[in-house]
């Protein structure tokens, strides 16, 4: 149980450090700018992540996602889906810390108490998480998955051609939507032989899902405010996947400790939303000082970031 929740951190840590890097890759690879983003019609741009990959920086920060899905795939194996998911999305916690060390900025005395609570929250998930249930599901489920993608991706192409303010929360959330049913699909992998991975629907799930949330989330952060994006994304991607692991893969607690799951599970995703902001980690303190116009920032977990002029300035 211990092995499999240091690779649920591990795989935080290595989301983490790829963000910053598709960070550069987003910015590069945009030919908006974030007014241009955030109007309506403009729609998702199919053509941002094939630029991408023409990119040695993001080629190696899928290298990195790839370590970091691959300790993701370790924890499932032992923990529970809302565990794993929860774990995850503490990688915000992580940032903001690294944010407040290395890049000088200033963190508010709430967001010092938002990263001690999902320190406090992971911890409680630690101590009353049990073994995962089964991962056996039939062709029903399966094709579940399927139709979630495709509904998923027809509307973030949808979304993507509204006004703000609808269209940033709204793409935030089907994108966390695309990274709960890539999380639920690798926990129902067979196993990691090549002909386990070929025969099975959740190894294209899985990839397909990652494809389209990548480009939903990109497309969110192009034109609206990553607090609010990011906010979305940490509630549609741990939620939803908490409750299928509980009703359908049979994820319990320890004997006596479900509330404490419960509690730690809420601790630790409500203090991640509070730290929202350092979803682009690399900017200025926005309470001090305007970001400069075109200046690039990480991101925190597997998604892109970029700086905008236009973000509305964090209040402390």
């Amino acid at each position: 149980m211990l092995a499999s929740l240091v690779a649920a951190l591990i795989a935080a840590l290595c989301y983490g450090a790829a963000a910053v890097m598709q960070a550069i890759a987003v910015r590069a690879a945009s030919r908006r700018s974030a007014q241009e983003a955030g109007e309506a019609g403009q729609g998702v741009d199919p053509g941002l992540l094939i630029r991408m990959l023409r990119q040695g920086l993001f080629l190696a920060s899928i290298a990195i996602d790839l370590v970091g899905f691959v300790a993701q795939l370790v924890a499932l194996r032992r923990l529970p889906l809302f565990a794993v998911q929860a774990i995850i999305a503490s990688n915000l916690a992580i940032t903001a810390v690294f944010a407040a060390w290395l890049m000088k900025m200033r963190l508010a005395l709430r967001e010092w108490l938002a990263v001690a609570g999902v320190v406090a929250g992971v911890a409680m998930l630690g101590l009353s998480a049990g073994a995962q249930g089964a991962a056996r599901v039939g062709s029903e489920f399966e094709l579940g998955l399927i139709l979630a993608v495709v509904a998923i991706g027809l509307s973030g192409f949808a979304i993507a051609r509204l006004p703000n303010p609808v269209r940033t929360p709204a793409l935030g959330a089907i994108a966390g939507l695309g990274y709960a049913v890539l999380a639920v699909s690798a926990r129902i992998l067979p196993g990691f032989a090549p002909a386990q991975l070929i025969k099975s629907p959740a190894t294209y799930t899985l990839a397909a899902a990652g494809i389209v949330s990548f480009l939903i989330y990109a497309t969110a952060l192009e034109g609206g405010s990553v607090t609010t994006a990011t906010a979305a994304v940490v509630l549609a991607e741990t939620l939803p996947p908490a409750v299928v692991g509980v009703v359908f893969l049979g994820d319990a607690t320890r004997h006596g400790l479900t509330a404490v799951a419960a509690l730690g599970f809420a601790l630790a995703v409500l203090c991640a939303i509070a730290l929202a902001r350092f979803g682009e980690a690399g900017r200025r303190d926005e309470g001090r000082a305007e970001p400069q116009a075109g200046k690039l920032s990480p991101s925190v977990g597997h998604r892109p970031a970029l700086e905008r002029r236009e973000e509305v300035p964090y209040q402390s």
